[in-house]
């Protein structure tokens, strides 16, 4: 079977219900295994392994197929276990991160729901201690599959940095409802639009905390990391009016696919057609991607600088560097014609799929650096809305 062939039977698959079958076909030909066994689904599941690397997608299994009489009675660890094939499987046994690890002493991590037409969800906001209700930034966080608010609070120490530079931090919660390991369902197309699916909740919550709060409207921001960071380029192209900058963490182009197998093949090759540029100036982004991340491909993060430039005339300054002790890196960063920086890529060298410069109390993490957190969020600060786009 050739591999179109077989990414259009996957993809028959996965639009009758039958996630587990169209993922183990995928993996099978992206292991490069013979056309004979790549029509055999994977079978049976054992634990998932704690340190591997987190997973980008997990679609969910509909109820028709739960209702299906199953090899195993847990479609969720079925499912797992194909997607642990393909390097995406991450740890579900983690204890919590203990509240020092989340908050600096003095500042405060509430909770809040926001509910629409399209659903609910929960998230957490951090609010620091010299906030007496003047206007400051806000920044929106959107963790990755598996995590929690709490693990990615942890794990980034965006608080911490936050605190420093008197910020809010907003971290939305996906439900396991939505999607079994709690990722955002970046590769749906009901996801990937405006005023509806995922973003509009992601929008919400920023809406009413900046309704609840008194935040700089010209200065609020979403990054994100795996399919956190791939939900955060899709907010950034469907609300480029509302966010003034966005940072991408080991994630994906918005529209890089539509479905189960075009996902798996993005994440794995950097393939599919590419997005659409959105209309007007590019919104500033800024990209870090680890260039041995064997789950979604680093061709996908020089991708993202290509759909954010668009028909922009941009110049290009490349720097090099090394953490003492950490990773080598290379930062490459986008000058409009004004001289403005709008567009950084960092391509850290060595690095798999893991927050760079993280902490080891939250999952998926990279302690050796460069600090994604920190050059993040002064990334962030440098940019307002510009003129017209508020």
């Amino acid at each position: 079977m050739l591999n179109q062939d077989i990414i259009r039977e996957a993809t028959r698959l996965t639009r009758s219900g039958q996630i587990v079958e169209a993922t183990a076909l995928l993996q099978r030909m992206l292991r490069g295994e013979k056309a004979s066994d790549a029509t055999t689904p994977a079978t049976g599941h054992r634990a998932l392994a704690a340190g591997r690397e987190p997973p980008t997608i997990h679609a969910k299994v509909n109820a028709a197929e739960t209702r299906r009489p199953r090899r195993t009675a847990r479609p969720a660890l079925d499912l797992a276990k194909s997607l642990e094939g393909l390097g995406l499987s991450g740890s579900l046994r983690r204890a919590p991160p203990s509240l020092a690890d989340m908050v600096p002493h003095g500042a405060r991590f509430i909770e809040g729901t926001y509910a629409n037409a399209v659903g609910s969800r929960s998230y957490r906001l951090f609010i620091p201690s010299r906030y007496h209700g003047q206007a400051i930034p806000l920044v929106v966080m959107l963790h990755g599959c598996t995590q929690s608010p709490e693990d990615f609070a942890a794990g980034t120490r965006m608080n911490f940095i936050a605190e420093e530079r008197t910020c809010f931090v907003a971290y939305p919660a996906q439900r396991a409802e939505a999607n079994q390991a709690k990722c955002w369902n970046w590769f749906r197309p009901a996801d990937q639009q405006r005023d509806g699916g995922e973003p509009s909740l992601i929008t919400g919550i920023t809406r009413q905390i900046m309704r609840d709060h008194s935040v700089d409207p010209e200065r609020v921001y979403v990054a994100g990391l795996s399919a956190g960071a791939a939900a955060a380029a899709v907010m950034g192209s469907t609300y480029g009016d509302l966010y003034a900058a966005i940072g991408i963490h080991s994630g994906l182009a918005c529209g890089a696919a539509n479905d189960l197998p075009s996902a798996l093949m993005a994440m794995k090759q950097g393939a599919g057609p590419e997005a659409t540029p959105s209309d007007g100036p590019p919104v500033p982004t800024i990209v870090f991607h680890g260039d041995r991340d064997t789950t979604v491909h680093s061709k996908n993060g020089a991708r993202i600088v290509r759909q954010a430039i668009g028909g922009s005339r941009m110049k290009a300054k490349v720097h090099s560097g090394r953490v003492p002790g950490g990773h080598a890196y290379t930062r490459t960063v986008h000058t409009d014609a004004g001289g403005r920086a709008i567009l950084e890529h960092w391509e850290i060298h060595g690095a798999g799929h893991a927050w760079s410069g993280g902490s080891p109390a939250g999952s998926y993490t990279d302690p050796n650096g460069p600090d994604a957190t920190r050059e993040m969020l002064r990334f962030f600060l440098e940019h307002s809305l510009l003129p017209g786009r508020n």
